[in-house]
């Protein structure tokens, strides 16, 4: 071999090897779980309590079908809404001499319906009725009026006397099970509420005695606040005045900008910090267990990426795995994470008039499922107990029937920079980047055959605004379209297979995972 060969020769073995070694590897993340090693039994904190609009949206008939199959699926058992005592609900006035009137007929109407799909009402009281209010500011379309009470007495009374009927009509017993929260975000004046913190500190203090007075093992809290706010607060007060409180509630968001926009138009912005909003959630439970009430149940009775019904993240496959990264992060910080909210027949800015308009829902109007719906119904789906994993992106859960179920999720931060908001981006047909193979082993499972489900939420998989988005986002669907959308979307398995687990018991699945891709993976014992 001549010298210009063995250099050609050189130089092709060179090429070749610095070829192969540049290849790029395919990205693997594994999750290994052993049957027999228990974590302990499964915190359900993110199905304890879902949202809801107001008190009178759930009179309607298409409110109670879709709250019945949200229950059916993913579990709730209690929900929240604005508006119990509202003028729409005709719950206060007064006659001709001046005297108070008390109505709970349409209160008793829903509240009976809530109880009988087995779903607790988790109370707000709020807002003030016209004829014992102190102004005329409201806000939303529905006009909920935020002034303080023109009689503290007269609202104490109030309160004290629908705590009364609760108890008439449901029983001491069931009633003990709920929880009485005052007002909604008073720290959002002059939005929510048009007195001072004092003030509404002084209308926490007659609510609180007024359910007490009923019976002393009622529970009632707050301060109901937007952005983690007034918590140490309100403890320092009720320990300086020996008042009741039986948990604190507060509010969180993922976007970093605002507190309230109901049309979506000054451009929200998913916050880049990876611990927005569960960090809020971590220093609430911090100032509590600082304090002077430490061990106090934490209730997030609002949270979602986003504080406006105008944000298309919300319809958006993001959704689904943004939730479940948050609840992760969360852990056992809070007693509940109650999402806001489960369908977007929701009128805070009136009646909206196109079929995905970035709704807060889990289900838009027409009762089709968003991605997230997918999320709370695979955790709902897990097993009651929780098996030891590393991986923080991930439950791995068992059940007594020796079935294992596997959730996981990728969350990835998509927004390029800060030149584009929400309203803009989540819009758009936004296709997902492959993160490589996700693979699952599962030691220790009793040796036999097993049916393997494989469930999944991403892009263009369960995805309806996409569907939707293909249709050329049309105001209005067809019935035809409503169905088409739903069919294509209607959280069917991706794949099944029945296999059979060898002495040794070892299950290894692998998979193809993108960004913001959800699996669910059910392995039943036959």
């Amino acid at each position: 071999m001549n010298r210009l060969s063995i250099l050609l020769l050189s130089c092709f073995l060179t090429i070749t090897i610095y070829g192969q070694k540049s290849k790029p590897k395919t990205p693997e993340r594994v999750i290994n779980v052993d049957y027999s090693l228990e974590k302990g039994p499964l915190n359900t904190m993110f199905n304890e309590c879902v949202g809801a609009g107001r008190a009178n949206e759930g009179l309607r008939a298409d409110w109670q079908q879709q709250l019945t199959y949200i229950k059916n699926e993913c579990g709730f058992r209690y929900i929240r809404f604005h508006g119990l005592l509202t003028d729409d609900m005709g719950v206060y006035g007064v006659d001709k001499n001046g005297k108070p009137q008390y109505n709970y007929m349409y209160i008793d109407a829903l509240f009976d319906f809530l109880l009988s799909i087995n779903i607790k009402p988790f109370v707000e009281l709020g807002f003030m009725p016209a004829a014992l209010a102190s102004g005329d500011k409201t806000i939303f379309w529905w006009r909920g009026n935020v002034t303080p009470p023109n009689d503290y007495e007269r609202w104490g009374e109030l309160v004290r006397n629908l705590t009364a009927h609760f108890t008439e009509r449901y029983g001491v017993d069931e009633v003990k099970t709920w929880y009485f929260e005052v007002w909604n975000e008073p720290n959002l004046t002059p939005y929510f509420w048009t007195g001072t913190r004092e003030e509404y500190f002084k209308l926490y203090e007659y609510s609180a005695k007024a359910v007490k007075s009923v019976h002393p093992d009622y529970r009632v809290g707050g301060p109901a606040t937007a952005g983690a706010s007034w918590e140490a607060e309100l403890i320092d007060f009720c320990v300086k005045k020996n008042l009741p409180l039986d948990f604190i509630s507060t509010h969180a968001y993922g976007v970093d900008q605002g507190y309230l926009d109901e049309y979506g138009n000054t451009g929200t912005r998913l916050a880049p910090n990876d611990l927005a909003l569960s960090q809020d959630v971590l220093q609430s439970r911090k100032e509590i267990e600082t304090s002077a009430k430490p061990g106090l149940e934490l209730h997030y009775t609002e949270w979602s990426a986003s504080y406006t019904p105008a944000d298309p993240i919300h319809d958006s496959y993001h959704e689904a795995s943004y939730v479940l990264h948050k609840l992760k992060q969360i852990g056992n910080a809070a007693q509940s994470m109650s999402y806001w909210v489960f369908t977007d027949i929701f009128e805070e800015a009136g009646p909206r008039f196109t079929p995905f308009h970035g709704g807060f829902g889990m289900l838009n109007t027409q009762g089709i499922n968003k991605p997230v719906f997918y999320a709370y119904q695979f955790l709902n789906r897990l097993g009651n107990i929780e098996l030891i994993n590393q991986d923080p992106a991930s439950w791995v859960c068992k059940d007594k029937n020796g079935n294992v179920q596997v959730l996981a999720y990728d969350f990835t931060y998509t927004l390029p920079d800060d030149s584009i908001n929400n309203q803009d981006y989540y819009i758009r047909d936004l296709p997902a980047k492959s993160k490589g193979k996700l693979k699952v082993n599962v030691s220790k499972l009793a040796a036999g055959k097993y049916s393997l489900e494989v469930y999944k939420v991403g892009y263009r998989c369960n995805d309806a605004y996409t569907s939707y988005y293909d249709l050329g986002r049309p105001a209005q669907l067809t019935k035809l379209q409503v169905e088409q959308i739903k069919k294509i979307n209607d959280g069917s398995p991706v794949g099944k297979e029945i296999i059979t687990i060898q002495e040794g018991g070892v299950f290894s699945k692998e998979l193809d995972i993108r960004e913001n891709d959800v699996y669910f993976l059910k392995l039943i014992k036959l």
